[in-house]
């Protein structure tokens, strides 16, 4: 770990209190204003958030475009929320950009102002990253909410995109659907257009009503817009259908739930095409989505080993589907390998995952963070809805072993927290690395 890295870690133990947002757009101000110089796409949602990035990404660079994106979380390096491209941020560009924020904010603070918070500060550090590369367009994704998130200082987004919205950060964001959806289509502004997943109803209602209230045009996708036409091994076949046509495209992932992501970047690209005079290519928009890559989501790490950064009701629900269609279609039982947050409502995940997965094996796990739900708890929660083996370790690395002993001729899925997606990608790496030591010593004797 770098000690750009380390700084970046210790942030949480000395800065707790998040700044306003006039406190932050009076920090971008120092910075010279960089978002105006901006064409950004802002995009908010509880899950999907990072597909429609990923997809929106793909898209437009196979169109000949330069892209920026500022995603969350990281799986292994924080360099990954900071996207040139595809490629995370080069050494170079982290150190300089990290160095500038941390010398402005000591002098900010000397003037009175709250050291900026984690995602404040990584949020001013792609700012300054994406002001020196200039790209043609800069994808931002909201941290956790949407009116009052950090990004949402941006003066000028050329265009809004929510996603999913479904019940999670309800300490912060509310208890109802409604609530929650309120604070996600805070990132909407004055005429610039909507598009959103107009799956849900409730949420729904109040995208659109805010639409209205700010003069936004609107651009919903639902069931409606999506056809399923076929499935082959890691891919899924799909027509998009709207007022100007219809395109068949090829989805790059087992997950039903990416149609609707898909769906979400595509019809964005088109708005954009239309607003802002863009010429992209239909064999462009197809080979973005069909090369679309984002880790830890229905991720085959293994063969038939699945990984899923699905963390609350929404996202498990969905996966929960995926592997309840994939099962009806192989009929084989799946082992489950499950760690969870402890403010998550993980006792609500696990009777969804019990309720529609046929499981022949539970591994409850433990994980590095101190947010970790205790193994032994999750275990219990499986305990009392399965009748099959459950098994609780402390560690990732003792659970991702006994799931390599005993994974048997089914399938197994890794689900319950992104910082679990992180630990297993991590351990898959070093497993990696020593493999290909042990080759290249074996070539050199």
């Amino acid at each position: 770990m770098t000690e750009e890295e380390k700084y970046l870690e210790r942030i949480p133990m000395w800065a707790s209190k998040k700044n306003s947002l006039s406190d932050i757009r009076k920090f971008l101000g120092r910075m010279g204003n960089p978002d105006r110089r901006m064409n950004i796409i802002h995009v908010a949602g509880t899950n999907g958030k990072g597909s429609v990035c990923a997809y929106l990404t793909s898209v437009l660079n196979q169109a000949g475009y330069d892209t920026a994106a500022f995603v969350s979380p990281h799986l292994i390096c924080v360099r990954e929320r900071f996207l040139h491209g595809s490629e995370a941020a080069k050494e170079r560009d982290f150190v300089r950009a990290f160095a500038k924020v941390r010398k402005l904010a000591r002098v900010m603070e000397a003037e009175g102002y709250a050291r900026p918070t984690y995602f404040e500060f990584l949020f001013y550090m792609f700012m300054d990253m994406a002001d020196g590369w200039r790209p043609d367009f800069v994808i931002l994704e909201t941290g956790m909410g949407g009116l009052l998130d950090t990004t949402n200082v941006i003066e000028g987004p050329i265009l809004t995109v929510v996603t999913s919205i479904s019940m999670d950060h309800m300490q912060y964001l509310g208890n109802t659907l409604e609530e929650i959806a309120a604070q996600k289509a805070g990132i909407l502004k004055g005429g610039v257009p909507v598009v959103w997943d107009d799956t849900c109803p409730e949420s729904s209602r109040v995208i659109r009503r805010t639409a209205e209230i700010l003069g936004c045009p609107m651009y919903p996708v639902s069931g409606e817009n999506l056809q399923l036409l076929g499935r082959e091994k890691g891919m899924i076949r799909a027509a998009l259908k709207w007022e100007d046509g219809v395109r068949t495209m090829e989805i790059g992932s087992y997950a039903d739930y990416q149609m609707i992501n898909a769906g979400l970047a595509v019809r964005a690209v088109q708005v954009m095409e239309k607003d802002r005079h863009l010429t992209i290519s239909g064999n462009a928009v197809e080979e973005g989505i069909r090369t679309s890559f984002w880790p830890g989501r229905m991720e085959e790490i293994l063969p038939e080993v699945f990984l899923d950064g699905a963390h609350n009701e929404g996202g498990v629900r969905a996966l929960a589907d995926t592997i309840a269609r994939m099962q009806r279609e192989d009929k084989r039982p799946a082992v489950l390998m499950f760690g969870a947050a402890g403010d998550k409502e993980y006792v609500r995940m696990i009777g969804i995952l019990c309720g529609r997965v046929n499981v022949s094996r539970v591994i409850a796990t433990g994980m590095h963070t101190g947010r970790s739900a205790d193994a032994a708890s999750l275990e219990a929660e499986f305990r009392r809805k399965l009748s099959c083996p459950v098994e609780g370790f402390a560690t990732v690395r003792e659970a991702w072993n006994r799931l390599m002993e005993t994974k048997g001729n089914g399938p197994a899925f890794i689900a319950g927290s992104l910082y679990l997606a992180g630990e297993v990608k991590e351990l898959l790496e070093i497993e990696r690395q020593g493999i290909c030591q042990e080759e290249k010593e074996s070539e050199e004797t």
